[in-house]
């Protein structure tokens, strides 16, 4: 479940503002990099998806918590994602909804890239959280997928025995591009050794579907009010990467869950990398146009 953050570590570190992931190593990462001593590795792509719902309290988002025990961003909360399936470039996928080029413009990509980024939103939100967004027609949407044939499938999908273009095509159904909009976009920082160039969608729970909690890496899952979500953060309760605490943020003025995708195309899909500088002794960590996660750290330890 990429969120544009990745690390390497087994205990996670946070910010005394709050619950920010922050890995005891990047510091030295950092120096490295400045030094000379690291080279960047290419980012792969990835697309998360932050399904809401609405409630009479207003819209939630569904969140996964992952694994304290996973070496990546233990005990953080995320949404369903992961990587781009280099099957999704190459094969033609039933589709519904805005044509490739359309989602080529929206994404800033050329239409097979565009066609995967679109089918990993879709397929790692049916892997990792049991919902799909595809139907029979452009018009239908699927209405159950709690079945054990629907699982074996899904177990398919999750172990790369399936291709998402031969799952779709079995059951006769199209991809419904149209209940995605692209909300954000986020890239793994330079000193990272495992990068992802992340894509954030905004979906709607279809009527019939509810979310499973049935992702191997996570041990929780809630639909929770951004809101709520964000200021458990600051409270220091709630562990995030800084790309979903600032997601989650963006969600709060919105009072539907249609009206956060009537707002998707608006978003600004501009891609945040942060940037790292030696300043004065310390490390300067910073997400251009997100001041609050701006780090200073000195070499002795984090500040």
């Amino acid at each position: 479940m990429p969120n544009g953050e990745q690390g390497q570590q087994q205990t996670p570190a946070t910010s005394p503002a709050g619950g920010q992931w922050y890995p005891p190593e990047w510091p030295g990462l950092i120096r490295a990099l400045a030094d000379g001593s690291l080279t960047p590795v290419e980012p792969r792509r990835a697309s998360t998806v932050m399904l809401l719902r609405d409630t009479a309290a207003g819209p939630v988002v569904h969140m996964l918590r992952r694994r304290t025990s996973m070496a990546f961003a233990g005990g953080a909360y995320a949404y369903p994602g992961g990587g781009v399936d280099p099957r999704d470039e190459e094969h033609l996928v039933g589709w519904a909804g805005p044509g490739l080029g359309e989602w080529a413009e929206r994404l800033g990509t050329d239409a097979r890239t565009a066609q995967a980024i679109v089918c990993a939103a879709v397929r790692e939100t049916f892997e990792e959280a049991g919902v799909l967004l595809a139907g029979e027609s452009a018009g239908t949407v699927v209405g159950d997928t709690t079945g054990d044939d629907w699982e074996a499938d899904r177990q398919a999908l999750v172990a790369r025995e399936l291709s998402f273009a031969e799952f779709l095509d079995r059951r006769g159904l199209r991809l419904r591009s149209d209940l995605l909009g692209a909300w954000a976009r986020w890239i793994t920082p330079e000193f990272e050794p495992r990068r992802f160039d992340t894509w954030f969608f905004v979906a709607a729970l279809p009527e019939g579907q509810r979310t499973r909690d049935v992702s191997t890496e996570a041990d929780r899952t809630v639909w929770i009010r951004p809101a709520d979500a964000a200021a458990g953060y600051d409270r220091g309760e709630l562990l995030m990467m800084p790309p979903t605490i600032s997601t989650l943020r963006s969600l709060e003025p919105y009072g539907s869950a249609a009206g956060a995708l009537a707002a998707a195309p608006g978003q600004d899909l501009a891609p945040v990398l942060a940037q790292a500088v030696l300043e004065n002794g310390e490390v300067v960590l910073s997400w251009p146009g997100h001041e609050e996660f701006t780090k200073r750290v000195s070499f002795g330890g984090a500040s």
